[in-house]
């Protein structure tokens, strides 16, 4: 039985691995038509593609795709891959030059993790667009989770490997599906408050440069109708989940980023149910990057 991201209709998920260099990208894919989306980013060192794009005021509404990668801003190029995939297929924003997809792009920090030089490039976001599939979700060290790392406060030495997790939660009817990329300076605990990666040694922390080398990447996915600015306040919301399993979280070396996309398939429903059930299947996703 599918408990992923992908159970949900109209989404499709593909990873690129390179084991050897530890890194690589995800991709989400969604209807022609794309996904209704917003996003919420907090922290001072998010790295992202055309995440301005999904402030509720900005005109375009819908986006055809999502990327998750490794590399930090190198492994942005991997994008132009997922574009040309679309593109090769008619998908895309229609204007009176042609359709242009609309693909955001959010990256995580791994250069540490393997080889520095081993980044996603365009051909490879090409290779996870073409291998997006509705079948349940491969997690752990795969895609944009492979390199990440999690715990960092004391150093890479005493880190935890981290990961890509993906969960699916279901109430009176209403399905939430969550994607996350767990690559944070803080240890992960599970729903039970046990230390599940990382050092679990916060107390012992010291100052050191961190900058910038942390981040937890998630994707909410949802199928009812709602309005841009729903999908903005769902994506603040889902970032109190990270608190709830990341500790410290939302500190000031990470660049924590949440996406909400809808097919819109369904009727609309209580945006507080649906609040509770964004956060609860974000803290699923993340504890399951790191099972």
């Amino acid at each position: 039985m599918n408990q992923t991201l992908t159970a949900l209709e109209g989404f499709c998920v593909g990873h690129w691995t390179d084991p050897v260099g530890q890194t690589g990208c995800t991709v989400i894919l969604g209807p022609a038509e794309g996904f209704l989306a917003s996003a919420s980013f907090l922290g001072p060192s998010p790295g992202n593609r055309e995440g301005i794009l999904l402030a509720p005021e900005k005109r375009v509404e819908r986006v055809h795709a999502l990327l998750f990668t490794g590399g930090s801003a190198f492994g942005l190029g991997a994008a132009e891959g997922v574009v040309r995939y679309l593109e090769e297929r008619g998908i895309g924003y229609p204007t009176p030059a042609g359709r242009v997809p609309i693909v955001p792009a959010a990256v995580i920090f791994d250069l540490m993790a393997g080889d520095a030089k081993a980044r996603p490039g365009p051909e490879h976001g090409y290779a996870a667009a073409r291998e997006a599939s509705p079948d349940p979700v491969p997690m752990g060290r795969v895609g944009a989770g492979a390199g990440a790392m999690v715990g960092k406060y004391l150093g890479y030495a005493l880190s935890s490997p981290g990961g890509l997790g993906s969960a699916l939660v279901e109430q009176s009817g209403v399905r939430v599906g969550a994607l996350a990329v767990v690559n944070p300076v803080g240890d992960v605990y599970d729903l039970e408050g046990r230390v599940r990666a990382g050092p679990g040694r916060f107390r012992e922390y010291r100052p050191v440069d961190l900058y910038g080398q942390s981040t937890t990447l998630v994707a909410v996915g949802l199928e009812v109708t709602l309005s841009k600015s729903e999908a903005r306040m769902l994506a603040d919301a889902a970032q109190a989940a990270l608190a709830r399993v990341i500790r410290p979280s939302h500190t000031p070396v990470d660049g924590d980023s949440v996406f909400v996309l809808s097919t819109t398939c369904r009727p609309a429903t209580d945006l507080l149910l649906l609040t509770a059930l964004v956060q609860e299947a974000v803290a699923w996703a993340i504890v399951k990057a790191v099972a």
